[in-house]
């Protein structure tokens, strides 16, 4: 099937309706409009190589795998959109899903594990994130919703699939305490989930463990480890620049997050208090980064001030 047809099929599942219930699709209506009616997420089916391609709709990017003998999935997004991908993954049939990759534990990376996992042979994370993820849907109040990896791992994990292999690697707290990094192996394609925010402020997850100095650290660990000409599928990106790349995005977004911390050490240096240093609209040298709403650079700044005087949120 070629990216002609990936696209027409999934426009056809979105417009339609066929393959799953009308319920399943949700988008926010606009503020203002509570009885506006539900508008579907925008989809798309995009093979990159050899057999692995992308899927984007609401929510972390998800990767994924489709073999003549395996199918994978990496991260889950929200139900609505699981749901359109499960029901248009490239030539899955009636196949099951070998294996669900989660990244990490953020409710749109794993919010749609509920509707993989009756059609998957097992949900795959690092060991921190069922618990990272138990203690978020505590404090949400969603503990019901929850579908948790069945097998985890301490550093790595591999898999024959097919004629590809499959790896997934931890190098330490980032994103959070539990995000991985996986590799298509035969295909070169790299699935970093929330570790690449593409132009954009990142989310930075304290509660969750991350770590602003590991972070840069795992980038530049991520560009040693993989092939140069490496196809990176990143969490989220800004539409200009999309959601793949190579090293010189995460290059790009390591250098935001060392001038993060150099700029909030200096203004720490300088005398100002935290409501001082985190009143700033735009981050300079960055401009590509900014995005209204919502406007996360308040948070990193906070974020880099925490980490640097050593106060946990």
């Amino acid at each position: 099937m070629n990216r002609r047809d990936f696209l027409v099929r999934s426009s056809l599942l979105v417009s339609a309706g066929l393959l799953f219930p009308r319920s399943l699709v949700r988008a926010q209506a606009p503020v203002g409009s509570a009885k506006a009616a539900p508008v579907p997420a925008a989809t798309e089916f995009r093979p990159l190589r050899r057999g692995v391609g992308l899927f984007t709709g609401r929510g972390g990017t998800i990767g994924w795998l489709s073999n003549q003998d395996a199918l994978a999935v990496v991260d889950t997004q929200f139900p609505d959109t699981a749901a359109i991908c499960l029901a248009g993954l490239p030539e899955r049939g009636s196949r099951l899903i070998d294996v669900v990759i989660n990244t990490h534990h953020h409710g749109d990376h794993t919010g749609g594990n509920g509707v993989f996992k009756a059609a998957a042979k097992t949900i795959v994370a690092h060991q921190n994130v069922p618990k990272l993820q138990m203690a978020r849907a505590e404090k949400d109040g969603t503990v019901d919703k929850q579908v948790f990896a069945d097998t985890t791992f301490v550093e790595a994990w591999r898999h024959d699939l097919g004629d590809e292999t499959v790896t997934a690697q931890y190098f330490g707290p980032a994103h959070t305490s539990g995000d991985i990094v996986v590799h298509f192996e035969r295909a070169n394609v790299v699935h970093l989930g929330d570790l690449m925010f593409n132009r954009l402020y990142p989310v930075i997850d304290r509660p969750g463990g991350a770590s602003i100095r590991g972070w840069i650290q795992r980038l530049e660990e991520v560009v040693k480890t993989y092939p140069a000409d490496a196809i990176y599928i990143f969490g989220h990106g800004n539409a200009k620049f999309g959601v793949t790349g190579g090293p010189a995005d995460l290059n790009g977004f390591r250098d935001y997050l060392s001038a993060l911390l150099t700029h909030v050490e200096k203004q720490i240096a300088a005398g100002r208090s935290k409501d001082e240093i985190v009143a700033l609209e735009n981050f300079p040298g960055f401009p590509d980064y900014h995005q209204p709403r919502p406007n996360r650079l308040t948070a990193n700044l906070g974020v880099a001030y925490d980490e640097l005087t050593e106060k946990r949120s």
